[in-house]
């Protein structure tokens, strides 16, 4: 099993911001009588000079379907495989945003053309966009977790984070 760990913030709101996203493969494998430990497959940052959290609680999620559809890895071999060969995922987030909006709102916003129940444009269209044709060609557990709770990959993904704001 693929988990993917993500976050995003900003330093104010809108502000620089970072987003970051940690791979792990999960499957605990039996050697010598111990359960091994998750492989870590692959972790990244990056950054925007004006943005929002919750867009890049959005490009965190994206960045790393990105990497996983790209064929880079496969649990953990660094030589170039394509298509991804484990489709399924469980993406843990510690945002409602990205984790009601692809589970619960998405249905709604596309019924209605991309509107709130407001008849409002939704905002960050571009990238839910994105994020669903990303989604598409996974099978995909979506997980909200407490941020700052001390979850060892939310925390990872969060110093990560801190980490791409600081960049800028």
């Amino acid at each position: 099993m693929i988990d993917i760990y993500t976050d995003g913030g900003c330093s104010g709101n809108p502000g620089p911001g970072g987003w970051a996203y940690v791979i792990i493969n999960n499957k605990a494998q039996i050697k010598n009588n111990k359960e091994s430990e998750s492989v870590l497959i692959a972790e990244k940052c990056g950054a925007e000079k004006s943005t929002t959290n919750n867009r890049m609680e959005l490009m965190a999620v994206i960045s790393a379907l990105e990497y996983l559809r790209s064929g880079q890895v496969a649990a953990g071999d660094p030589t170039p495989h394509s298509p991804f060969p484990t489709p399924q995922l469980t993406i843990i987030t510690d945002s409602q945003y990205v984790q009601k909006g692809m589970t619960i709102w998405i249905k709604d916003w596309k019924s209605r053309g991309w509107k709130t129940s407001g008849k409002d444009p939704v905002k960050n269209q571009d990238l839910w966009q994105l994020l669903d044709t990303l989604a598409a060609e996974f099978s995909i557990n979506w997980v909200w977790v407490k941020g700052h709770a001390g979850n060892k990959y939310n925390e990872r993904c969060d110093a990560l984070t801190q980490k791409a704001i600081a960049s800028i």
